[in-house]
């Protein structure tokens, strides 16, 4: 967080189970767009009881596009291959959301696989696999890849796409060290941590002609521009892999939901004004809240303060409603500023005022302080 917000990201959504964690972020300007964002988990490990293996998983909706990332660490060693593909396949049956739009992973119209999927180089010898590595003569290594032989024969697994691997194996290395395992086990090198991607596609659900209407008219196209890993981090005995995507699709809204103001000069000896008003229809309650941040701030929680949509407001219209920030709850800062519109029922951000500079003042006695 601390390393992309000074980059225009924050931090939207994030789920962990145990030592597995998936962390969803956003340019600041994509997130009123981003909703029905929903997370879950599944174990795997010890028969389903223990969250050390398993699966944890992010859903939302961008630009009215569905999208799921899910991140899985599977069954270990090398004679478990069919039992990865079976957790996969757990995984994918037992996580559910909403029943009205994508109640299932494969709903989705876009789904990001990805994680320490754990399968492993078979049948090479421990020379054979180093001489090739240290060669960069990785394609020979492709055709005993578990996960591209399982690819051969479950269906399932054809539909995600892999880019080529044309880096090192990431597992397993001695840790802070580029050198693979030295330990008495001599782990054979592998491509454990994979990212794998698919698109949905219309032609595969014949019954549902609105899906295949919508996918006509709001297309959605993934193309991947790299695809490697990273060397220089030695905390683990895995390398990051790393996937970089474009993304191009047609946006089914640009409105946000909701637009939010500062009104007037905000002043620590004055009540401050919010004016806010809908857009769209969308589930507003009572639970709403706007809150008041720092430009460049990290995540929803950093709000500086915040004030209920449903407290202290005057009804302009049925389209204009004000909101009053108690002067005591205004703390002496300085700086940009931006308001943000939460919406209890969706879980996300529906509206960002543009930011605002602030020059907080007290009156200490006849003269005024500024800050």
């Amino acid at each position: 967080m601390s390393s992309l917000a000074p980059r225009g990201y924050l931090k939207v959504s994030s789920i962990r189970m145990q030592g597995l964690l998936l962390l969803f972020f956003s340019k600041l300007a994509h997130v009123p767009f981003i909703r029905d964002i929903q997370d879950t988990y599944s174990r795997t490990g010890i028969s389903g009881y223990w969250g050390n293996k398993g699966g944890v998983s992010i859903r939302l909706s961008f630009y009215g596009h569905m999208l799921c990332f899910l991140n899985c660490h599977l069954a270990a060693h090398m004679q478990y291959a069919s039992q990865r593909v079976d957790e996969f396949e757990y995984i994918l049956d037992t996580q559910t959301f909403d029943p009205k739009k994508t109640p299932h992973i494969l709903d989705h119209k876009l789904v990001f696989w990805f994680g320490d999927l754990n399968f492993r180089i078979q049948d090479h010898g421990m020379h054979f696999l180093r001489n090739c590595i240290t060669s960069h003569k990785f394609n020979l290594l492709w055709s005993k890849d578990q996960l591209t032989m399982m690819k051969k024969t479950e269906a399932l697994l054809q539909e995600f796409d892999e880019g080529p691997l044309d880096f090192q194996p990431t597992y397993k290395f001695n840790r802070f060290s580029d050198c693979y395992d030295s330990s008495g086990k001599m782990r054979k090198p592998a491509w454990t941590d994979r990212i794998l991607w698919r698109v949905k596609d219309s032609g595969l659900d014949e019954k549902n002609t609105k899906n295949q209407q919508e996918e006509e008219e709001f297309p959605l196209k993934l193309k991947q521009d790299s695809y490697t890993s990273n060397m220089e981090y030695g905390v683990s005995d895995h390398k990051p892999v790393i996937g970089i995507f474009t993304l191009e699709l047609r946006k089914m809204y640009e409105t946000p939901l909701v637009r939010v103001c500062a009104e007037g000069e905000w002043s620590a000896d004055f009540d401050a004004m919010v004016i806010y008003s809908p857009l769209q229809p969308f589930p507003s309650s009572a639970w709403d809240w706007i809150g008041l941040y720092k430009v460049g701030f990290r995540s929803v929680s950093d709000y500086i303060t915040y004030t209920w949509v449903k407290d202290d407001e005057v009804s302009f219209n049925d389209e204009l409603t004000q909101v009053y920030v108690s002067k005591d709850e205004i703390p002496a800062l300085g700086g940009e500023c931006v308001l943000c519109y939460y919406c209890s029922t969706l879980q996300c951000i529906v509206g960002i005022s543009s930011p605002f500079k602030n020059s907080w003042t007290k009156n200490i006695g006849d003269s005024p302080f500024e800050v």
